[in-house]
């Protein structure tokens, strides 16, 4: 992926290296984050997604910093790692500031917060164990950098592309926030039985991989970021993440009621049609009739 020299967003929080403190945590307390994230690992499903129904005593307004984290800074210039991110956060802002202004309107780009093990959000405690993640309570991205070695090494996902993929998937989960698509999604699951919810769940992360996909064709149309070989990177870590993939992985078996993010054809599948089309009016997951 051809990335270097290319603008660097400023809407990036580095808490890496900070100590969390555990102050104004989502209702509940952090006995309640803890069950949480082993229940959610044991059954191998997506933490945030518990999290995210949990109430919020004291959610911080958007942009603004979570209680009770230390204020954090911008990461250094000659950081390589963090000046990846930086770029591609870059080109999301850019890209999808051009998509929003030719439908009329004006995109609000998320902040990105690098951390180290574990840090607080409007939506509970984000921890490394559970992936990168967007919260809307906050608007913010974010992740731990570490995973990008656990991308490559524990999920045989490597390459820049691929994590450029899992950047823009998150920002994808902003970009729903924004037309409203989030919350409507968060109303319909809360009057749902768990399967219905988790069904619900799984169009709303298919189509952020759909606006994945149309984030790098744009990209690439107004920047030629993609090299060679990026495609199949994508694509790898589209089928790396599939709820059949990790589930058959943790548990050695698998139960498709219980998927939240989609299986790995599925994930590839919506990918590649964002990617093809550059259009995201074709990422309408949820009057899609197969998946």
């Amino acid at each position: 992926m051809r990335w270097e020299g290319g603008r660097r967003s400023d809407n990036i929080e580095d808490r890496r290296g900070m100590p969390l403190r555990r102050g104004g945590m989502v209702g509940g307390g952090i006995g309640t984050i803890v069950l949480v994230l082993l229940v959610s690992w044991f059954l191998g499903m997506d933490p945030t997604t518990l999290l995210q129904n949990l109430p919020v005593e004291s959610a911080p307004a958007p942009g603004g910093p979570a209680t009770g984290q230390p204020e954090a800074g911008q990461p250094a210039a000659d950081d390589p790692q963090a000046a990846f991110v930086a770029t591609v956060l870059g080109y999301t802002e850019d890209t999808w500031s051009a998509i929003f202004r030719s439908a009329g309107e004006q995109y609000q780009a998320p902040r990105l917060v690098m951390f180290s093990g574990a840090t607080q959000s409007a939506c509970g405690l984000g921890e490394a164990a559970m992936g990168p993640f967007y919260c809307p309570g906050d608007r913010k991205v974010y992740i731990d950098l570490d995973f990008f070695r656990e991308l490559r090494d524990r999920f045989q996902a490597p390459g820049d592309f691929a994590q450029a993929y899992v950047i823009a998937h998150e920002v994808g989960h902003h970009v729903q926030n924004l037309l409203g698509t989030s919350a409507q999604v968060q109303r319909e699951r809360e009057n749902s039985s768990e399967t219905a919810a988790n069904a619900l769940s799984v169009r709303l992360e298919l189509q952020a991989d759909c606006y994945a996909g149309v984030w790098a064709k744009r990209t690439d149309q107004a920047q030629s970021i993609l090299e060679q070989g990026d495609v199949e990177e994508g694509l790898a870590a589209a089928t790396a993440i599939g709820d059949d993939r990790l589930q058959q992985r943790s548990r050695g078996y698998v139960t498709p009621d219980s998927f939240t993010h989609g299986s790995s054809e599925q994930r590839v599948r919506w990918f590649r049609r964002g990617l093809e089309s550059g259009d995201p009016n074709r990422c309408d997951t949820f009057s899609a009739r197969e998946l």
